[in-house]
């Protein structure tokens, strides 16, 4: 039996697991945000740093990656609940990929439901969040960085993302 799991975020170039493939996707009527908060990983308690969860929005798309485990999945979905913990719920997702049609996907999303769910805020605070923010995991704008360049090596950007790097870039007051 075969299990796929969908990353938008860090599981792009960090995934963490054993996995037999990977494919890109697209996940339609939904779009990538910084509107979680992050305490566990690139922030802390004291200052929560800003990470990537998605939200539905009609017409926009998230591109990602899906990678297959075959076999027993549970050490690895043990492995994702625990670096999810921090405000992720795991759901699951029809994807597209032009090399595999549509694959069904466990994908981890941040909602309304959780408190560390930020939602929408301006731009610029959350870039100078994120230009500041350190945690664990390293530093918060590393992140940010790590997301724009698997989002290149898809050919695509979003434009809440570059518009966060070009914010930061042009070095905004620190939060």
């Amino acid at each position: 039996m075969e299990t796929w799991v969908f990353g938008y975020g860090s599981l792009i170039w960090n995934p963490g697991f054993r996995y037999s493939r990977k494919i890109h996707v697209t996940l339609a009527d939904w779009q990538l945000r910084f509107w979680q908060s992050s305490q566990d990983h690139r922030g802390t308690p004291q200052f929560p740093g800003r990470v990537a969860t998605i939200v539905p929005a009609r017409g926009a798309m998230v591109w990602g990656t899906a990678y297959c485990i075959e076999g027993p999945r549970e050490s690895v979905l043990a492995y994702l609940d625990h670096r999810e913990k921090g405000g992720y719920q795991r759901r699951t997702f029809s994807l597209d990929s032009e090399t595999d049609g549509r694959v069904e996907a466990l994908c981890y999303v941040g909602s309304q439901d959780l408190s560390s769910y930020v939602g929408p805020e301006p731009e610029e605070e959350t870039a100078a969040i994120i230009g500041r923010a350190v945690g664990p995991s390293g530093r918060n704008i590393d992140y940010l960085r790590n997301v724009y360049k698997s989002l290149m090596g898809f050919g695509r950007m979003e434009p809440h993302v570059e518009r966060l790097i070009d914010l930061v870039d042009c070095g905004l007051p620190q939060a």
